[in-house]
């Protein structure tokens, strides 16, 4: 017996219907992407290993699919880290590639590349699939597609700005209520400085971030084991469990890291972003959240997290500003940011709240029923003709059951259906059916453009 065939787990099919969805976010994000002067590029699926790797942090890393080296893969192996079963070391010695992780680190290597082709400050959009060897759970996928776009080669807190009101725009525009936290690498160094753990950030900025999943006190336990003393958890409690308005928050936080150099600097780029918001150009709340780490290691000022409102569902937006990550591939000192809109994960919310406009996921509007040789001759030209005006249009391909033909064209959603027969053909007519009302009428050959526009 033939087996039945399957997809790897964490990854889907799509359908007609889904892929109709999944372009009318495609298009609406690419629309205004190139409304604030946005060029769109693309990167190979796979990356060398060197390029990816160490760029994510240690759980990151864990998560990279590597590729198996062509032909015989063991050829370059280590015989005794094979037999010791190291497969840390066997790892890079079978594998030299990649799928990407995400459209930033390639993005990077793109500019180092490309620098002398490059015009900057370069603002980029890239929409393509991403890769995690995840666990896969509702929400989360191990193919799915990210829609980034960044502006590198600026430092300037416009960019911030600009990016907040893309996101906004696009939100608005897909009718999905979100929130927007904002929060700064530079405040939480200098939180991880003035708690005396200051070599620690990054073990602090992935626990905290883990706070609405799993909780205060899991947190702290976290923290513990990573090797924080009780004094520093205690001298971390305020910031964890910080209320109040935006000013208030910012405030209190310039109070706590006392005499530090970077958390000062971290709040002074929040306070000049949130000048930049009562402009009012935005109408999605931006809240400050300080437990917002955003585990990845490259980010180092402003951090972007966008959530549904209305849905139980993880992030669907982020990002946050990268001052060298060209560095690790030759190129230092050029400043980036960039935010990450989740495709699929916009998708299950859309799909869930039923925000879907009922034509998008139309591909046929007008049906030609099929009553044969000479029937088909008289409607090709028409057909033709329609397809010019830009209406979506098809011929049924062969004579079958009238019955059979009307039923295809209501699975499919088809509006209008166009029946010609021998007297439609004697007097240059035909017949038009609106599949929807029930409507039927009889118009010549001249007025059908006109009446299907």
């Amino acid at each position: 017996m033939a087996q039945k065939p399957s997809i790897p787990k964490g990854t889907r099919d799509f359908s007609p219907l889904e892929m109709a969805r999944r372009n009318y976010i495609f298009d609406t994000v690419k629309r205004i992407f190139k409304l604030y002067g946005f060029e769109q590029i693309e990167t190979p699926a796979m990356e060398n290993l060197s390029t990816l790797t160490g760029k994510y942090g240690e759980e990151g890393d864990k998560l990279l699919f590597k590729i198996l080296n062509s032909g015989d893969y063991l050829s370059k192996a280590n015989e005794g880290d094979l037999l010791a079963r190291n497969s840390n070391k066997t790892t890079f010695q079978i594998s030299e590639k990649g799928l990407r992780y995400d459209l930033t680190v390639p993005f990077a290597r793109y500019v180092v590349q490309y620098q002398s082709d490059i015009n900057f400050p370069f603002r980029r959009f890239q929409i393509q699939p991403v890769w995690r060897a995840d666990r896969p759970q509702k929400g989360r996928y191990r193919e799915f597609y990210q829609c980034d776009v960044d502006i590198i080669g600026s430092d300037s807190l416009l960019n911030e700005y600009e990016l907040i009101q893309i996101v906004d725009k696009i939100f608005s525009q897909l009718r999905i209520s979100v929130s927007i936290k904002i929060n700064n690498r530079k405040v939480l160094s200098g939180i991880a400085e003035t708690i005396g753990e200051a070599e620690k950030i990054i073990d602090i900025t992935i626990a905290i971030d883990k706070l609405e999943k799993i909780g205060l006190e899991k947190v702290n336990e976290e923290l513990a084991e990573k090797g924080l003393s009780s004094e520093a958890i205690r001298k971390l409690q305020p910031i964890l469990k910080l209320s109040g308005s935006n000013e208030a928050k910012l405030n209190l936080i310039e109070q706590v890291i006392g005499r530090s150099e970077t958390g000062k600097k971290g709040v002074e780029e929040l306070k000049t972003i949130f000048t930049y918001l009562k402009s009012g150009n935005v109408q999605t709340p931006v809240e400050l959240d300080l437990t917002l780490a955003r585990g990845l290691n490259y980010y180092t000022g402003a951090i972007f997290e966008v959530k549904a409102n209305d849905v139980q569902i993880g992030s669907i937006t982020g990002g946050g500003r990268y001052d060298d990550l060209t560095g690790i591939f030759g190129l230092p000192d050029i400043s980036g940011v960039g935010v990450s809109f989740g495709a699929d994960r916009i998708y299950d919310v859309m799909e869930q709240l039923e925000l879907f406009p009922i034509d998008q996921t139309i591909s046929t509007r007008v049906l030609f029923v099929n009553f044969g040789l000479v029937e088909e001759q008289y409607c090709l030209p028409l057909l033709e003709n329609i397809r010019k005006a830009g209406i979506s249009a098809e011929i049924y391909p062969s004579a079958e059951k009238i019955k059979k033909q009307m039923n295809y064209a209501n699975r499919k959603g088809v509006k209008y259906v166009i029946l010609v027969g021998e007297s439609e053909i004697a007097a240059d007519e035909v017949t038009l059916k609106n599949m929807v009302s029930g409507e039927q009428i009889r118009i010549s050959t001249d007025q059908l453009v006109e009446v299907l526009c």
